[in-house]
Protein backbone atom coordinates (compact mmCIF):
# COMPACT_ATOMS: atom_id res chain seq x y z
CA UNK A 1 0.00 0.00 0.00
CA UNK A 2 1.35 3.13 -0.98
CA UNK A 3 1.51 6.14 1.71
CA UNK A 4 -1.02 7.97 -0.23
CA UNK A 5 -3.71 4.98 0.02
CA UNK A 6 -2.91 4.53 4.00
CA UNK A 7 -3.32 8.10 4.25
CA UNK A 8 -6.76 8.07 2.68
CA UNK A 9 -7.70 4.71 4.69
CA UNK A 10 -6.42 6.45 7.76
CA UNK A 11 -8.80 9.35 7.05
CA UNK A 12 -11.54 7.29 6.00
CA UNK A 13 -11.47 5.66 9.43
CA UNK A 14 -11.19 8.60 11.49
CA UNK A 15 -14.44 9.60 9.69
CA UNK A 16 -16.10 7.03 10.00
CA UNK A 17 -14.90 6.83 13.83
CA UNK A 18 -15.78 10.30 14.48
CA UNK A 19 -19.65 9.93 12.55
CA UNK A 20 -20.53 6.99 14.97
CA UNK A 21 -19.71 8.87 18.36
CA UNK A 22 -21.54 11.69 16.90
CA UNK A 23 -24.74 9.60 15.55
CA UNK A 24 -24.82 7.71 18.89
CA UNK A 25 -28.45 7.90 19.65
CA UNK A 26 -29.64 9.48 22.99
CA UNK A 27 -31.37 7.96 25.68
CA UNK A 28 -34.26 9.92 24.71
CA UNK A 29 -34.31 8.73 21.17
CA UNK A 30 -34.03 4.93 22.61
CA UNK A 31 -36.78 5.40 24.97
CA UNK A 32 -39.37 7.20 21.76
CA UNK A 33 -38.12 4.06 19.61
CA UNK A 34 -39.45 1.77 22.31
CA UNK A 35 -42.93 3.71 22.81
CA UNK A 36 -43.42 3.61 18.89
CA UNK A 37 -42.26 -0.30 18.37
CA UNK A 38 -44.44 -1.10 21.55
CA UNK A 39 -47.02 0.90 20.22
CA UNK A 40 -47.02 -0.77 16.77
CA UNK A 41 -46.76 -3.99 17.97
CA UNK A 42 -49.78 -4.02 20.48
CA UNK A 43 -52.34 -1.43 20.13
CA UNK A 44 -53.71 -2.71 23.58
CA UNK A 45 -50.43 -2.08 25.30
CA UNK A 46 -49.91 1.13 23.53
CA UNK A 47 -53.45 2.05 25.16
CA UNK A 48 -52.29 1.28 28.69
CA UNK A 49 -49.51 3.11 28.41
CA UNK A 50 -47.13 0.14 28.72
CA UNK A 51 -44.53 1.16 25.67
CA UNK A 52 -44.28 4.39 27.89
CA UNK A 53 -43.60 2.15 30.66
CA UNK A 54 -41.25 0.12 29.48
CA UNK A 55 -39.55 3.31 28.19
CA UNK A 56 -39.33 5.08 31.34
CA UNK A 57 -37.78 1.44 33.44
CA UNK A 58 -35.15 1.42 30.45
CA UNK A 59 -31.25 1.74 31.59
CA UNK A 60 -29.12 3.50 28.64
CA UNK A 61 -25.72 2.21 28.14
CA UNK A 62 -23.28 3.78 26.24
CA UNK A 63 -20.55 2.58 24.17
CA UNK A 64 -19.19 5.57 22.63
CA UNK A 65 -20.13 4.24 19.10
CA UNK A 66 -22.69 2.15 20.10
CA UNK A 67 -25.23 2.36 22.71
CA UNK A 68 -28.04 -0.10 24.03
CA UNK A 69 -30.50 0.07 26.46
CA UNK A 70 -31.79 -2.51 29.30
CA UNK A 71 -34.99 -3.60 31.47
CA UNK A 72 -34.79 -5.69 34.02
CA UNK A 73 -31.06 -6.91 32.75
CA UNK A 74 -32.35 -7.97 29.59
CA UNK A 75 -31.16 -5.81 26.25
CA UNK A 76 -34.39 -3.88 24.44
CA UNK A 77 -32.70 -1.66 22.14
CA UNK A 78 -29.97 -0.89 20.63
CA UNK A 79 -28.68 1.79 18.64
CA UNK A 80 -25.68 2.84 16.44
CA UNK A 81 -25.37 5.90 13.70
CA UNK A 82 -28.59 7.60 15.07
CA UNK A 83 -30.89 4.32 14.07
CA UNK A 84 -32.41 2.49 17.20
CA UNK A 85 -33.16 -1.03 16.62
CA UNK A 86 -35.91 -2.32 19.47
CA UNK A 87 -35.17 -6.42 20.03
CA UNK A 88 -38.68 -8.46 20.49
CA UNK A 89 -38.71 -11.34 22.82
CA UNK A 90 -39.40 -15.14 21.44
CA UNK A 91 -41.88 -16.99 22.81
CA UNK A 92 -39.20 -18.87 25.05
CA UNK A 93 -38.27 -15.44 26.80
CA UNK A 94 -35.03 -15.07 24.99
CA UNK A 95 -34.57 -12.32 22.80
CA UNK A 96 -34.39 -12.40 18.76
CA UNK A 97 -34.63 -9.17 16.19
Amino acid sequence: MTTKAAVISALAAAAVTAAAFLLNPSPEEHRAKIKAVVAERSPLASMLGLGALKAFTSTYHPLGVASYTTVNDRVVSIGAFGVVFVLQPSQDGKQEK
